[in-house]
């Protein structure tokens, strides 16, 4: 028997990111990185203790954990049910998770909202403009927005084909391929006799799109970063694209 999955579809998104075999994959992700950016990132910012800051697609919790450490108060909302489920267990006064769409706005309003990881443009690019709206209108006037995407012209030139990853005894078989529109990677193993396939594809999105994109919102670049260092953005260097937003008065759109 096989399974098949696409994530390209409103229907077909949350497929691969609610399933266990997700997180088996990716179980090494690097947390002291992603503590070490958390604490770099609201150093820069400098917003007030006890400010409020949304985690838009906030997976298991790991970066809304170590934010609300540090004195904010936080929701991580997200679309994968088991992801949400895991990241309750660290509830508390200042740190919430629900289930929620990150392109449908909340009834509140941030100080701040993060996107993190690549964690932007898996639909097509009018999903993409829907989440952008949605971060305007859950920011507060003069409110900070943060976009960590990959850099497209760094995953062009470093792009690994093929590659084979052994995890609990799973053998995942990647391939990857990237076009002028998606990056898209094919996930494929075996597990208890049955065949899994799971297609990932994100928009192959370049500072330049980004820009096209936030012309049509009230937000506003303020920096652009190139790594978890808070590094300038070097378009063929770089390993990531950190955009930093604010939200303009509708005066000064």
């Amino acid at each position: 028997m096989s399974k098949n999955f696409n994530i390209d579809s409103d229907n077909d998104y949350n497929h691969w990111f609610d399933s266990p075999y997700y997180h088996i994959l990716y179980e090494n992700r690097d947390y002291k990185e992603a503590k070490k950016f958390i604490k770099k990132i609201l150093k820069y910012l400098k917003l007030d203790k006890g400010s409020k800051i949304l985690d838009a697609a906030c997976g298991r919790g790991r970066h809304s954990i170590e934010i609300e450490k540090l004195g904010y108060k936080v929701l991580g909302i997200d679309l994968s049910k088991n992801s949400i489920k895991k990241a309750k267990k660290n509830e508390n006064e200042n740190l919430n998770f629900i289930i929620h769409d990150i392109s449908i706005p909340l009834k509140s309003k941030f100080d701040a909202v993060f996107n993190l990881f690549t964690s932007f443009g898996y639909h097509n690019k009018k999903k993409d403009l829907d989440v952008l709206h949605a971060m305007e209108k859950n920011l507060k006037t003069g409110g900070i927005g943060i976009i960590d995407f990959f850099n497209i012209n760094k995953i062009k030139k470093d792009l690994i084909e093929n590659e084979i990853i052994i995890k609990k005894n799973i053998k995942f078989n990647i391939k990857r391929k990237v076009n002028q529109d998606y990056v898209n990677k094919s996930i494929s193993f075996k597990d208890k006799k049955k065949q899994y396939n799971f297609n990932e594809k994100v928009n192959a999105l370049s500072l330049d799109n980004f820009k096209n994109y936030l012309n049509n919102t009230n937000l506003r670049i303020q920096e652009v970063f190139g790594d978890y260092h808070l590094n300038p953005f070097d378009s063929d260097k770089s390993t990531r694209l950190i955009i930093i937003l604010k939200k303009k008065s509708q005066s000064n759109k």
